[in-house]
């Protein structure tokens, strides 16, 4: 076995952002939880639009930083753009960003169906920007309101070459308990989660003007359950068939894991007021929550019992998601979009044989926030 791992230290591994999610239209139709997710804060949004500074003149800019293909990104930012056109005659404008390498066909043709604002409004105007969103992506002081949901979770590079024991940081469920991830890794994961925060926040503060609104929301954990339960415990036992038929071999299945982190509302928060980050003193936290949302497969399955259509659409839900960096993670040869297929296909079968051993629940947590006047340093 090759359980070598490099140093945080060290120099980083192959960028964990690279690849957008599954494109295609494949995630707008495979979102929905995600969407339930950010509908429950979208109150919160709207409040910031009303609080808004906006006697300047020019237009009034809105971002979406991990928009994806766009349906739940055109959803969240109509919320605030529909406050703001009536509290002002100013141009709007709508920005989208995501990865160079994001499918933003969908996304693009929605923006203006027929021609026209796909926000009903004459003055809104709208544009996609490719890049990390832990880079700086847009002029000095030229935003007004950001937005990022479920995006951040997503890590900036992978720390650490391999992952021996378990396919994501956090580690398997105590439900489930299919691996394992050492106390050291996990701190490793912890620390760049918090530096990933601070990045966003300095990026973001140098953005927005001041007395912009920030909203940062992402799936996360609390103190009963983590929202990588049941999802990546499915995917790692569908992985490990194909370690143990011969199909993905040891030192594979050890380099791969999937880079994302679910945090507390507490890891959420800290980096606001962190000094140690040098993030502290930009934002000035108005409100911060934790909470769950019911799932609608799981809602669908326990009123019809229909045990094949929740398989598929569980297995497609976190595919969405996953399936650029599986894919990348796999020897690039002719076998490789079959294996992908097959393993998905076995993640249905496994979930089918025994859907008790993969309960999954959908913890959010999000902060609203308001630009000081700080500086950025």
């Amino acid at each position: 076995m090759s359980g070598q791992k490099q140093p945080a230290s060290a120099s980083p591994v192959a960028h964990a952002t690279t690849t957008g999610m599954t494109g295609g239209g494949f995630y707008n139709q495979n979102s929905t939880p995600q969407w339930d997710a950010t509908a429950a804060v979208l109150d919160h949004l709207e409040a910031a639009a009303d609080a808004l500074p906006i006697d300047a003149s020019g237009p009034i800019c809105l971002a979406d930083f991990g928009c994806s293909e766009g349906r739940n990104s055109i959803a969240a930012l109509s919320r605030p753009v529909s406050r703001l056109v009536q509290r002002t005659d100013r141009p709007i404008q709508t920005i989208h960003s995501d990865l160079p390498t994001n499918d933003f066909s969908s996304l693009l043709r929605s923006l203006r169906p027929e021609g026209h604002s796909v926000f009903g409004q004459p003055n809104v105007y709208s544009s996609v920007v490719g890049g990390s969103m832990y880079d700086q992506l847009l002029p000095d002081g030229s935003l007004h309101l950001a937005t990022t949901f479920n995006a951040i979770g997503f890590l900036s590079r992978k720390p650490i070459a391999t992952l021996p024991g378990y396919i994501f940081p956090n580690g398997p469920s105590a439900v489930r308990n299919n691996g394992y991830v050492t106390e050291e890794d996990q701190a490793v994961f912890s620390e760049l989660a918090r530096q990933d925060i601070a990045t966003f926040l300095k990026a973001r503060a140098k953005e927005l003007v001041p007395g912009g609104k920030l909203l940062l929301q992402v799936f996360g954990a609390n103190e009963t359950a983590s929202t990588c339960d049941g999802i990546y415990d499915l995917l790692n036992d569908a992985v490990l068939c194909f370690v143990e038929d011969g199909s993905i071999s040891q030192d594979v299945y050890e380099a791969y894991y999937q880079p994302v982190y679910m945090r507390t509302l507490e890891e959420l928060t800290g980096p606001v007021i962190d000094p140690a980050l040098g993030a502290a003193g930009l934002f000035q936290l108005d409100q911060a929550t934790s909470y769950e949302i019911p799932v609608s497969f799981n809602e669908r399955f326990s009123a019809d019992r229909d045990l094949e259509a929740y398989a598929r659409d569980y297995v497609n839900f976190f595919r969405a998601f996953t399936e650029a960096v599986l894919r990348n993670a796999l020897p690039a040869n002719d076998q490789r979009d079959t294996l992908v297929e097959q393993i998905y296909e076995k993640a249905i079968q496994l979930l089918k044989a025994a859907p008790d051993l993969y309960p999954f629940r959908y913890i959010a947590v999000a902060a609203l926030m308001t630009r000081t006047d700080s500086q950025v340093i």
